[in-house]
Protein backbone atom coordinates (compact mmCIF):
# COMPACT_ATOMS: atom_id res chain seq x y z
CA UNK A 1 0.00 0.00 0.00
CA UNK A 2 1.49 3.26 -1.43
CA UNK A 3 1.48 5.79 1.74
CA UNK A 4 4.15 8.04 0.50
CA UNK A 5 3.06 12.02 0.38
CA UNK A 6 2.01 13.57 -2.73
CA UNK A 7 0.41 16.84 -4.06
CA UNK A 8 -2.66 15.78 -6.32
CA UNK A 9 -4.75 18.65 -8.15
CA UNK A 10 -8.45 17.59 -6.89
CA UNK A 11 -9.64 18.18 -10.73
CA UNK A 12 -8.68 15.21 -10.75
CA UNK A 13 -12.04 13.68 -8.89
CA UNK A 14 -15.23 13.54 -9.93
CA UNK A 15 -17.59 16.51 -9.24
CA UNK A 16 -21.00 15.14 -7.19
CA UNK A 17 -23.41 17.97 -6.44
CA UNK A 18 -24.90 17.35 -2.72
CA UNK A 19 -27.76 19.30 -3.20
CA UNK A 20 -26.68 22.80 -4.74
CA UNK A 21 -22.60 22.50 -3.23
CA UNK A 22 -20.23 21.02 -5.48
CA UNK A 23 -17.92 18.17 -4.09
CA UNK A 24 -15.35 17.63 -6.07
CA UNK A 25 -13.56 18.39 -9.73
CA UNK A 26 -12.06 21.30 -8.54
CA UNK A 27 -14.65 23.27 -6.49
CA UNK A 28 -13.72 24.69 -3.49
CA UNK A 29 -13.15 22.36 -0.40
CA UNK A 30 -16.71 22.39 1.38
CA UNK A 31 -17.70 22.57 5.17
CA UNK A 32 -19.73 20.32 6.66
CA UNK A 33 -21.17 19.49 10.28
CA UNK A 34 -23.78 17.22 11.57
CA UNK A 35 -26.82 18.21 14.04
CA UNK A 36 -26.75 17.10 17.84
CA UNK A 37 -30.55 17.75 18.15
CA UNK A 38 -33.53 14.77 17.94
CA UNK A 39 -34.69 14.64 13.57
CA UNK A 40 -38.00 13.86 15.20
CA UNK A 41 -37.91 17.26 16.29
CA UNK A 42 -38.08 19.25 12.94
CA UNK A 43 -37.90 22.91 14.41
CA UNK A 44 -34.79 22.61 17.32
CA UNK A 45 -33.16 20.73 14.40
CA UNK A 46 -34.08 23.75 11.95
CA UNK A 47 -33.04 26.10 14.47
CA UNK A 48 -29.39 24.64 14.97
CA UNK A 49 -28.95 23.78 11.05
CA UNK A 50 -29.81 28.25 10.45
CA UNK A 51 -27.16 28.65 13.66
CA UNK A 52 -24.95 26.48 11.30
CA UNK A 53 -25.66 28.11 7.72
CA UNK A 54 -24.85 31.54 9.86
CA UNK A 55 -21.29 29.73 11.06
CA UNK A 56 -20.56 29.29 6.95
CA UNK A 57 -21.68 25.60 7.26
CA UNK A 58 -22.07 24.76 3.35
CA UNK A 59 -23.63 20.64 3.70
CA UNK A 60 -25.67 19.61 6.85
CA UNK A 61 -26.21 15.83 8.39
CA UNK A 62 -28.53 14.82 10.32
CA UNK A 63 -29.31 11.17 11.90
CA UNK A 64 -32.11 9.58 11.10
CA UNK A 65 -32.12 6.30 13.67
CA UNK A 66 -35.53 5.15 13.45
CA UNK A 67 -39.17 5.59 11.41
CA UNK A 68 -39.90 8.02 13.81
CA UNK A 69 -37.34 10.09 12.41
CA UNK A 70 -38.92 10.09 8.82
CA UNK A 71 -41.60 12.79 8.85
CA UNK A 72 -39.36 15.17 11.04
CA UNK A 73 -36.52 14.58 8.18
CA UNK A 74 -39.40 15.74 5.08
CA UNK A 75 -39.41 19.30 7.21
CA UNK A 76 -35.77 19.09 7.78
CA UNK A 77 -35.57 18.88 4.21
CA UNK A 78 -37.91 21.25 3.08
CA UNK A 79 -37.46 24.14 4.73
CA UNK A 80 -33.28 23.73 5.62
CA UNK A 81 -31.10 26.61 3.78
CA UNK A 82 -28.74 23.82 3.50
CA UNK A 83 -28.53 20.58 1.52
CA UNK A 84 -29.22 17.96 4.08
CA UNK A 85 -28.18 14.45 4.09
CA UNK A 86 -29.64 11.48 5.33
CA UNK A 87 -27.01 9.96 8.03
CA UNK A 88 -27.84 5.80 8.07
CA UNK A 89 -27.17 3.12 10.02
CA UNK A 90 -28.72 -0.81 9.70
CA UNK A 91 -31.57 -0.47 8.54
CA UNK A 92 -31.63 -0.20 4.67
CA UNK A 93 -35.27 0.86 4.73
CA UNK A 94 -34.64 4.15 6.55
CA UNK A 95 -32.77 5.15 3.66
CA UNK A 96 -35.00 4.26 1.31
CA UNK A 97 -37.53 6.58 3.28
CA UNK A 98 -35.11 9.55 3.55
CA UNK A 99 -34.43 9.23 -0.66
CA UNK A 100 -38.17 9.90 -0.97
CA UNK A 101 -38.27 12.67 1.61
CA UNK A 102 -36.14 14.81 -0.20
CA UNK A 103 -32.43 14.16 1.24
CA UNK A 104 -29.92 15.81 -0.98
CA UNK A 105 -27.70 12.88 -0.32
CA UNK A 106 -27.59 9.28 1.85
CA UNK A 107 -24.57 8.35 4.46
CA UNK A 108 -24.51 4.68 4.56
CA UNK A 109 -21.76 2.65 5.49
CA UNK A 110 -22.43 -0.57 3.06
CA UNK A 111 -20.93 -2.80 5.73
CA UNK A 112 -23.54 -2.18 8.25
CA UNK A 113 -26.65 -2.16 6.71
CA UNK A 114 -27.19 -6.10 5.91
CA UNK A 115 -26.82 -8.14 2.64
CA UNK A 116 -25.77 -6.94 -1.24
CA UNK A 117 -29.31 -6.80 -1.99
CA UNK A 118 -30.25 -4.27 0.46
CA UNK A 119 -26.90 -2.30 -0.41
CA UNK A 120 -28.64 -2.44 -4.14
CA UNK A 121 -32.11 -1.08 -3.13
CA UNK A 122 -30.49 2.13 -1.39
CA UNK A 123 -28.41 2.32 -4.75
CA UNK A 124 -31.09 2.07 -7.09
CA UNK A 125 -33.69 4.45 -4.68
CA UNK A 126 -30.71 6.90 -4.84
CA UNK A 127 -30.57 6.83 -8.77
CA UNK A 128 -34.00 7.16 -9.19
CA UNK A 129 -34.05 10.24 -6.86
CA UNK A 130 -30.93 11.68 -8.67
CA UNK A 131 -28.95 12.07 -5.24
CA UNK A 132 -25.57 10.90 -4.05
CA UNK A 133 -24.24 8.57 -2.15
CA UNK A 134 -21.22 8.93 0.44
CA UNK A 135 -19.64 5.66 1.28
CA UNK A 136 -18.31 6.11 4.95
CA UNK A 137 -16.16 3.29 6.24
CA UNK A 138 -15.26 3.36 9.45
CA UNK A 139 -13.17 0.51 11.46
CA UNK A 140 -16.20 -0.92 13.17
CA UNK A 141 -17.56 -1.98 10.62
CA UNK A 142 -15.23 -3.40 7.47
CA UNK A 143 -16.15 -5.78 4.71
CA UNK A 144 -16.83 -8.76 6.58
CA UNK A 145 -14.00 -10.65 4.37
CA UNK A 146 -11.67 -7.77 4.80
CA UNK A 147 -12.16 -7.62 8.36
CA UNK A 148 -11.24 -11.33 9.45
CA UNK A 149 -8.12 -11.02 7.64
CA UNK A 150 -4.86 -11.01 9.78
CA UNK A 151 -2.21 -9.81 7.31
CA UNK A 152 -3.66 -6.08 7.10
CA UNK A 153 -2.88 -3.38 8.66
CA UNK A 154 -5.77 -0.98 9.85
CA UNK A 155 -5.17 1.54 7.01
CA UNK A 156 -5.25 -1.44 4.60
CA UNK A 157 -8.44 -2.78 5.92
CA UNK A 158 -10.12 0.14 5.13
CA UNK A 159 -9.23 0.92 2.11
CA UNK A 160 -9.64 -2.64 0.85
CA UNK A 161 -13.11 -2.29 1.93
CA UNK A 162 -13.45 1.38 0.41
CA UNK A 163 -12.42 -0.18 -2.59
CA UNK A 164 -14.01 -3.15 -2.92
CA UNK A 165 -17.61 -1.01 -1.91
CA UNK A 166 -16.68 1.75 -4.60
CA UNK A 167 -16.31 -1.19 -7.47
CA UNK A 168 -20.20 -2.69 -6.30
CA UNK A 169 -21.56 0.52 -6.74
CA UNK A 170 -20.09 0.91 -9.96
CA UNK A 171 -21.06 -2.55 -11.27
CA UNK A 172 -24.50 -1.49 -10.17
CA UNK A 173 -23.70 1.59 -12.94
CA UNK A 174 -23.75 4.41 -10.08
CA UNK A 175 -21.25 6.95 -9.95
CA UNK A 176 -22.60 10.02 -7.93
CA UNK A 177 -20.37 8.59 -4.80
CA UNK A 178 -18.16 10.66 -1.91
CA UNK A 179 -15.89 8.19 -0.20
CA UNK A 180 -15.11 8.15 3.69
CA UNK A 181 -12.78 6.08 5.81
CA UNK A 182 -12.40 7.60 8.96
CA UNK A 183 -10.23 6.65 12.64
CA UNK A 184 -9.57 8.69 15.54
CA UNK A 185 -5.61 8.27 15.11
CA UNK A 186 -4.28 11.02 12.72
CA UNK A 187 -1.18 8.22 11.53
CA UNK A 188 -3.90 5.91 10.68
CA UNK A 189 -6.14 9.24 8.63
CA UNK A 190 -3.31 9.88 7.02
CA UNK A 191 -2.19 6.92 5.51
CA UNK A 192 -5.46 5.75 4.90
CA UNK A 193 -6.04 8.58 2.79
CA UNK A 194 -3.27 9.02 1.04
CA UNK A 195 -3.46 5.14 -0.43
CA UNK A 196 -7.67 6.15 -1.03
CA UNK A 197 -6.03 8.71 -3.27
CA UNK A 198 -3.69 6.75 -4.83
CA UNK A 199 -6.22 3.60 -5.44
CA UNK A 200 -9.21 5.31 -6.28
CA UNK A 201 -8.16 9.15 -7.54
CA UNK A 202 -11.05 10.12 -9.18
CA UNK A 203 -13.66 9.23 -6.21
CA UNK A 204 -14.17 12.85 -4.23
CA UNK A 205 -13.24 12.31 -0.76
CA UNK A 206 -14.72 13.57 2.62
CA UNK A 207 -11.91 13.23 4.82
CA UNK A 208 -11.58 14.57 8.41
CA UNK A 209 -10.30 12.67 11.74
CA UNK A 210 -13.80 11.05 13.52
CA UNK A 211 -14.27 10.55 17.36
CA UNK A 212 -11.20 13.25 17.67
CA UNK A 213 -12.69 14.32 21.38
CA UNK A 214 -13.37 17.67 22.79
CA UNK A 215 -13.01 21.24 21.69
CA UNK A 216 -8.86 21.75 22.31
CA UNK A 217 -7.86 18.17 21.54
CA UNK A 218 -10.13 17.34 18.52
CA UNK A 219 -9.60 20.93 17.05
CA UNK A 220 -5.61 19.54 17.17
CA UNK A 221 -6.21 16.37 15.72
CA UNK A 222 -8.21 17.59 12.69
CA UNK A 223 -5.93 20.34 12.08
CA UNK A 224 -2.98 17.77 11.96
CA UNK A 225 -4.81 15.43 9.71
CA UNK A 226 -7.19 17.42 7.96
CA UNK A 227 -4.94 19.83 7.11
CA UNK A 228 -1.61 17.67 5.78
CA UNK A 229 -4.30 15.80 3.74
CA UNK A 230 -5.22 19.20 2.16
CA UNK A 231 -1.87 20.59 1.78
CA UNK A 232 -1.59 17.73 -0.15
CA UNK A 233 -4.17 18.07 -2.39
CA UNK A 234 -6.83 15.14 -0.95
CA UNK A 235 -9.82 15.80 0.14
CA UNK A 236 -13.19 17.22 -1.38
CA UNK A 237 -15.56 18.08 1.54
CA UNK A 238 -14.64 17.87 4.96
CA UNK A 239 -16.07 17.52 8.88
CA UNK A 240 -13.87 18.18 11.77
CA UNK A 241 -15.61 15.92 14.42
CA UNK A 242 -15.79 17.63 17.97
CA UNK A 243 -17.22 17.05 21.29
CA UNK A 244 -18.88 20.46 20.97
CA UNK A 245 -21.32 22.50 19.81
CA UNK A 246 -21.44 22.66 16.38
CA UNK A 247 -20.76 25.70 15.35
CA UNK A 248 -17.16 25.56 16.81
CA UNK A 249 -17.02 22.39 14.28
CA UNK A 250 -17.81 25.05 11.21
CA UNK A 251 -15.54 27.97 13.07
CA UNK A 252 -12.27 25.82 13.18
CA UNK A 253 -12.66 24.28 9.66
CA UNK A 254 -12.91 27.82 8.14
CA UNK A 255 -10.10 28.66 10.42
CA UNK A 256 -8.32 25.98 8.89
CA UNK A 257 -9.14 26.61 5.14
CA UNK A 258 -7.82 29.81 5.96
CA UNK A 259 -4.79 29.05 7.66
CA UNK A 260 -4.21 26.99 4.45
CA UNK A 261 -4.79 29.79 2.51
CA UNK A 262 -7.68 27.93 0.65
CA UNK A 263 -10.84 29.67 1.33
CA UNK A 264 -11.46 33.13 3.59
CA UNK A 265 -14.75 34.32 4.67
CA UNK A 266 -13.90 36.55 7.68
CA UNK A 267 -10.77 38.48 9.24
CA UNK A 268 -7.51 36.67 10.75
CA UNK A 269 -6.56 37.98 13.67
CA UNK A 270 -2.47 38.37 13.96
CA UNK A 271 -1.37 38.61 17.51
CA UNK A 272 2.24 37.89 18.97
CA UNK A 273 2.63 35.50 22.17
CA UNK A 274 4.10 38.32 24.62
CA UNK A 275 7.20 38.72 26.14
CA UNK A 276 8.82 40.87 28.52
CA UNK A 277 8.76 43.59 26.43
CA UNK A 278 5.62 43.64 26.48
CA UNK A 279 4.13 47.37 28.33
CA UNK A 280 0.50 46.49 28.27
CA UNK A 281 -1.51 43.81 29.64
CA UNK A 282 -1.90 42.12 25.93
CA UNK A 283 -3.81 39.02 26.85
CA UNK A 284 -7.23 41.10 27.15
CA UNK A 285 -6.52 43.13 24.13
CA UNK A 286 -6.28 40.44 21.57
CA UNK A 287 -9.49 38.66 23.51
CA UNK A 288 -11.70 41.64 22.81
CA UNK A 289 -10.75 42.86 19.38
CA UNK A 290 -10.76 38.48 18.44
CA UNK A 291 -14.54 38.94 19.58
CA UNK A 292 -15.42 42.01 18.20
CA UNK A 293 -13.68 40.46 13.97
CA UNK A 294 -16.13 37.73 14.67
CA UNK A 295 -18.69 40.50 13.46
CA UNK A 296 -16.66 42.01 10.28
CA UNK A 297 -18.28 40.61 7.16
CA UNK A 298 -14.53 40.64 5.31
CA UNK A 299 -11.26 38.45 4.82
CA UNK A 300 -9.08 40.87 5.96
CA UNK A 301 -6.59 40.52 7.92
CA UNK A 302 -5.84 42.41 11.72
CA UNK A 303 -2.47 42.58 14.16
CA UNK A 304 -2.42 43.24 17.72
CA UNK A 305 1.29 43.23 18.62
CA UNK A 306 2.33 43.83 21.82
CA UNK A 307 5.53 46.06 21.15
CA UNK A 308 7.53 47.43 18.63
CA UNK A 309 10.15 44.80 18.10
CA UNK A 310 6.73 42.77 16.51
CA UNK A 311 4.81 45.11 15.07
CA UNK A 312 4.44 47.03 12.11
CA UNK A 313 7.35 45.61 10.99
CA UNK A 314 6.66 41.75 11.33
CA UNK A 315 3.06 42.44 10.44
CA UNK A 316 3.56 44.57 7.37
CA UNK A 317 1.48 42.30 5.71
CA UNK A 318 -1.95 43.36 8.15
CA UNK A 319 -4.37 45.52 6.45
CA UNK A 320 -4.83 47.15 10.11
CA UNK A 321 -2.85 46.44 13.18
CA UNK A 322 -1.80 48.02 16.78
CA UNK A 323 1.47 48.17 17.67
CA UNK A 324 1.51 48.59 21.98
CA UNK A 325 3.59 50.40 24.14
CA UNK A 326 3.60 52.22 27.52
CA UNK A 327 0.66 53.65 27.56
CA UNK A 328 -0.04 53.95 24.14
CA UNK A 329 -0.97 52.25 21.11
CA UNK A 330 0.61 52.69 17.33
CA UNK A 331 -2.09 52.42 14.99
CA UNK A 332 -0.72 51.27 11.57
CA UNK A 333 -1.92 50.03 7.81
CA UNK A 334 0.33 47.97 5.88
CA UNK A 335 3.35 48.76 8.30
CA UNK A 336 3.06 52.30 8.02
CA UNK A 337 2.12 54.35 11.12
CA UNK A 338 -1.27 56.37 10.88
CA UNK A 339 -1.41 57.98 14.61
CA UNK A 340 -0.98 56.92 17.83
CA UNK A 341 -4.04 56.23 20.90
CA UNK A 342 -4.08 55.95 24.34
CA UNK A 343 -4.01 52.59 25.58
CA UNK A 344 -7.45 52.52 26.76
CA UNK A 345 -8.89 53.15 23.67
CA UNK A 346 -6.74 50.37 21.50
CA UNK A 347 -9.89 48.21 20.72
CA UNK A 348 -12.17 50.91 20.28
CA UNK A 349 -9.88 52.76 17.59
CA UNK A 350 -8.95 50.05 15.84
CA UNK A 351 -12.44 48.79 14.87
CA UNK A 352 -13.15 52.47 14.14
CA UNK A 353 -10.66 52.65 11.65
CA UNK A 354 -12.20 49.35 9.98
CA UNK A 355 -14.86 50.47 9.65
CA UNK A 356 -13.20 53.76 7.99
CA UNK A 357 -11.16 51.79 5.88
CA UNK A 358 -13.93 49.31 5.00
CA UNK A 359 -17.24 50.55 4.74
CA UNK A 360 -19.74 47.90 5.70
CA UNK A 361 -17.08 45.58 7.57
CA UNK A 362 -18.75 45.41 10.79
CA UNK A 363 -22.77 44.85 9.14
CA UNK A 364 -25.73 46.24 9.21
Amino acid sequence: MDTSTQKLPRELTRRVMVGNVAVGGGAPVSVQSMCTTKTAEAAATLAQIRRLADAGCEIIRVAVPNAESLDGFERICAESPLPVIADIHFDYRLALGAAARGAAALRVNPGNIGSWDRVDAVIDACGEAGIPIRIGVNAGSLDEKVAARQDLTLPEKLVASAEGFVEHFRDRGFLDVVLSAKAHSVPTTLATYRALSKALPEVPLHVGVTEAGTLRQGTVKNAAGVGILLEEGIGDTMRLSLTADPVEEVAAAWELLSALGMRRRSPELVSCPTCGRCQVDMIPIAEEVGKRLSAVKAPITVAVMGCVVNGPGEASDADLGVACGHGQAMLFEGGKPLRKVPADMIVDELMAEIERRFPGALGA
